[in-house]
């Protein structure tokens, strides 16, 4: 029966004849009959009557909502607001990289505000960096059987095929790379609901002592990782920032008894150098700090530490590393390089070399959005529109490459001297590419062998480059493919 417009629901009254009295939990007014001249029914009465003697106030530690004032104390400790106490892995700022106030750039003007001059500077700055680079990556568009039958599946939409293939090209780039295997952590970074996980283990099948760390920094809906109950594999989710994260604080890492294999579907800007320097830096570091008698003599005396060695060195029997790196390996799909900042920026050796620093690095930040400005029928018809990107991603998009940036969100369609479409578009896949190669280096002096390769076609993800790096003692990306 349809509500009448008198109901207690659409006016906010209760009903004739009926308790006045709210239920906050139930949502409603209480439906007892009430004595005839009276208010509230029996059960109320009382407490109703206590309720208007009582004051209510503005919860201190968050005013969007209000606490019966001789009840505060009580509330404080339970309040969602509060400050939680810090895990043991939480440790601020560990990833965040160096802040150098004499080089963090003070208020700059929008590109659609800089003169032709001055943009034109900006552009022969990139292509003189730019040069010698090589622009064509290679191909490696792979798929895995894992994900055979879900790819088949007819009730798919375009959008979970889309996500399906993504999937499959990371899981088989993975393989390729001899990095599925049992005795492993896998840390999936901005894991969202975590199923570039979920695919990685449906695909180790029943490998033995195999562990996922998911880590996001905001709560998610529709987890898949809970849906896990296999034995040899066991999901932990971590509700953090990467840029607090210490991998080494983490009781399983915390022994040094798995290899680790950093993984991520999408990874965000900046999410991608603090989970890189996450990884290199703040984790494999503490065990040169740690293991500093030889290797040798370790192995001698610890057969745990001699079956890590064994794994990690599989598939290159004949070169026996001098040290084995706790980082096995690392796949993450890059994405919305507008959204890098200078300070988290891991090739800052690499841009100064360059003769680059902070303000050539936030233009062509900015600029790398053009890459995917020329994609959208709207981005030719606007004339003289700024469209924004949506800072708030849906938290169940697990990507960004669809996102909001259809022009620029620095007016890319107001630049003076009139870039065409084209032109813009070549020069944000040459920003996308010279802050790539900075984390290229990165990983280089870090004793690594990193590839940049295209994992999906264009059409499927505008952001399609995967970075891959294994540890120099392993087979490269480039020997393996």
């Amino acid at each position: 029966m349809a509500t009448s417009a008198t109901s207690p629901h659409a006016t906010g009254f209760p009903a004739e004849g009926r308790c006045g009295y709210y239920v906050e939990k139930k949502k409603r007014f209480c439906r007892m009959l009430v004595a005839a001249g009276k208010r509230f029914c029996g059960e109320h009465a009382g407490a109703a009557e206590e309720e208007d003697a009582r004051k209510r106030i503005l919860c201190p530690l968050d005013p969007k909502h209000t606490v019966y004032e001789d009840q505060l104390a009580k509330h404080l400790k339970k309040c969602n607001s509060r400050e939680k106490p810090k895990p043991d892995f939480y440790i601020q700022d560990i990833n965040a990289g160096l802040k150098d106030e004499t080089e963090i750039p003070e208020q700059l003007v929008p590109i659609s505000s800089l003169s032709e001059e001055q943009l034109e500077k900006l552009i022969k700055k990139l292509r003189k960096a730019s040069e010698g680079l090589n622009s064509t990556l290679k191909d490696r568009i792979m798929s895995h059987p894992a994900l055979q039958s879900a790819l088949n599946d007819p009730k798919n939409g375009d959008s979970a095929t889309k996500h399906l293939k993504q999937q499959a090209s990371i899981l088989g780039n993975i393989e390729k790379l001899k990095l599925l295997g049992p005795r492993r952590c896998f840390v999936e970074f901005g894991a969202g609901k975590g199923k570039l996980s979920h695919w990685v283990d449906i695909a180790l099948k029943d490998a033995e002592k195999v562990h996922f760390i998911l880590v996001e920094k905001v709560t998610t809906r529709f987890k898949v990782d809970g849906k896990h109950r296999k034995k040899n594999s066991v999901f932990e989710r971590l509700q953090i920032d990467i840029q607090h994260l210490c991998l080494n604080k983490i009781p399983v890492l915390r022994e040094g008894k798995l290899p680790v294999v950093g993984i991520g579907k999408h990874l965000c800007g900046v999410a991608t150098d603090l989970a890189l320097r996450c990884l290199v830096e703040t984790y494999a570091a503490s065990f040169e700090e740690r293991n500093e008698e030889p290797l040798a003599k370790r192995i001698k005396n610890d057969k745990t530490e001699k079956e890590i060695y064994t794994l990690a060195k599989e598939g290159n029997e004949k070169n026996v590393p001098e040290k084995w790196n706790p980082v096995a390996g690392i796949v993450i799909a890059l994405c919305c390089h507008h959204r890098c900042d200078w300070r988290h920026y891991v090739g800052k050796e690499y841009f100064r070399a360059l003769g680059l620093g902070a303000v050539e690095f936030h233009y062509f930040q900015r600029m790398s959005s053009w890459a995917t400005c020329g994609m959208r029928k709207t981005s030719l018809e606007a004339s003289n529109i700024t469209t924004k990107r949506q800072d708030n991603q849906n938290d169940d998009s697990e990507e960004h490459d669809d996102g909001g940036y259809r022009i620029t969100d620095d007016g890319a369609d107001n630049l003076p001297g009139l870039l065409s479409i084209e032109e813009k578009k070549k020069i944000g896949h040459l920003c996308k590419l010279l802050i790539d190669q900075g984390r290229i280096q990165y990983l280089q002096q870090k004793g690594f062998s990193p590839a940049l390769q295209y994992y999906t076609d264009p059409l499927v993800s505008l952001e399609n480059v995967l970075l891959t790096a294994l540890p120099n003692h392993s087979s490269s990306p480039e020997t393996t493919a």
